[in-house]
């Protein structure tokens, strides 16, 4: 009779753990949104944006210049990229504000170690993504950004920032519009 109630409670254990091994798949499958699936390879949500020469400019620069903050920080940095797109003192695309050296320069024109609107780009260092994890997040927040919007307007029209433990010269030449994670926005007055 010990054997059989052993049997069955062993047999009661393993139902146990696949039906709640089931409801936690349910559950998570239930809570991702469409737009925000991470899968193992490195395209996320929408291949077309993500692939994009553009998506990838966005992500790339939300990787480096903010992979280690906050949400809001991430997306506050993309704002600001698709602000000075739209601002006629800058390129006009994703890419060429990425991209972008001293301010006046004409896209495309040869960028100078060090002299770059965003520093990792012309800092000397190879420009591939080695943390999978913050990597993955840059590009869902370039595609909710760059295809549903999301957060945009998060920097209320900020084309500038910078970390919060420097000080640039142009600081006190712009407005303050204020912080956002581990970064300060200011815009044209």
């Amino acid at each position: 009779m010990n054997v059989l109630k052993k049997i069955g409670t062993a047999i009661l254990i393993v139902l146990f753990s696949l039906a709640s091994t089931f409801a936690i798949l349910v559950i998570a499958s239930q809570s991702v949104k469409a737009d925000t699936v991470l899968v193992t390879s490195p395209i996320v949500g929408n291949p077309a944006i993500v692939n994009s020469e553009a998506g990838e400019c966005m992500a790339l620069n939300v990787y480096y210049e903010a992979r280690s903050d906050n949400m809001a920080g991430k997306y506050a940095v993309a704002d600001v990229v698709l602000n000075r797109v739209n601002d006629s003192r800058y390129p006009n695309t994703v890419c060429d504000v990425v991209k972008q050296g001293r301010l006046g320069n004409p896209p495309g024109s040869e960028v100078k170690r060090n002299m770059c609107q965003f520093s990792w780009f012309c800092d000397g260092k190879h420009d591939n993504p080695a943390d999978e994890d913050s990597w993955q997040k840059a590009q869902i927040v370039a595609y909710n950004i760059m295809q549903h919007k999301k957060f945009r307007g998060i920097t209320e029209g900020s084309t500038h920032y910078h970390a919060s433990y420097v000080t640039p010269d142009w600081a006190e030449t712009i407005e303050l519009v204020g912080t956002i994670g581990q970064h300060i926005f200011y815009r044209w007055e």
